[in-house]
């Protein structure tokens, strides 16, 4: 449960609400982040809500202007909506443990051989780690999801060994390969697709985060938990990237109890 439950409602242009929370980051707060988008999509009292967007420390919950109710000016009626959404916030925050349903213990195979980690060097200079220092701490850890964006399939990463922690590069590269697993300051993150980017890359993942083409595009939710785990070249090229990874269910009570 969260021990600072304050928060703030702010409008985001003319069709959006941010409800913004003091708490830090962490997996308390995603907890209620995600309750809280469930529960907005399914309220009965808020209709005209399109798209609800969660982040670290916000949840950003997009409407229809014309679909709200009208107030006696005739205009859309901003303040009732947002009142049923600090209703929803205050329900939420009020409870112990507001998530249900599974989490998964998702695990991703990936590459750190040279040709894949063109900013390992970089990352050992910093950390004063050997590169198999640098592999063993990063594939240690389960991170959790805190929450999907940038790109379609892009994981956000809690959890990153303090020794790890790396500035971006103070000039991004125009074309990261698909795959790439970096680390960006105290995160670490998988590119789903080639883009520009800026984060310290060591090491790349033969699979694809992102299929359309399937009922569920993503390989992974918010408040999973990722581990990675090291494979060769060889191996890599022998991936299917649409293969299924391997994935444990989790007790939410136990999430980092998983057997390894």
């Amino acid at each position: 449960m969260l021990t600072d439950t304050d928060f703030a409602l702010h409008g985001n242009g003319d069709a959006a609400v941010d409800i913004r929370f003091a708490a830090s980051p962490g997996e308390p707060l995603s907890e209620c982040i995600i309750a809280l988008a469930d529960a907005i999509v399914s309220a009965p009292d808020l209709p005209g809500v399109t798209e609800v967007v969660p982040a670290y420390q916000c949840l950003t919950v997009c409407f229809a202007p014309l679909q709200l109710p009208q107030a006696d000016s005739g205009e859309p009626d901003i303040t009732r909506f947002e009142q049923s959404l600090r209703r929803l916030t205050e329900a939420i925050l009020a409870k112990d443990r507001p998530v249900c349903g599974t989490r998964q213990l998702i695990r991703i195979p990936v590459c750190y051989d040279g040709a894949f980690a063109p900013d390992m060097q970089t990352l050992c200079e910093k950390s004063g780690l050997t590169a198999g220092e640098v592999i063993a701490r990063h594939s240690a850890p389960h991170y959790l999801v805190h929450m999907l964006g940038f790109t379609p399939g892009f994981l956000y990463l809690g959890g990153l060994d303090p020794q790890l922690h790396c500035p971006r590069k103070a000039r991004p590269e125009l074309r990261v390969p698909a795959g790439s697993v970096g680390i960006g300051g105290a995160q670490t993150g998988i590119y789903p697709q080639a883009t520009p980017g800026g984060w310290q890359i060591i090491g790349r993942t033969p699979l694809a985060l992102f299929r359309p083409q399937q009922s569920s595009p993503f390989i992974a939710r918010p408040l999973d938990r990722i581990e990675f785990v090291p494979i060769n070249a060889a191996q890599f090229a022998d991936t299917d990237p649409l293969a299924e990874p391997e994935s444990v269910a989790l007790d939410q009570t136990h999430t980092s109890g998983v057997p390894r």
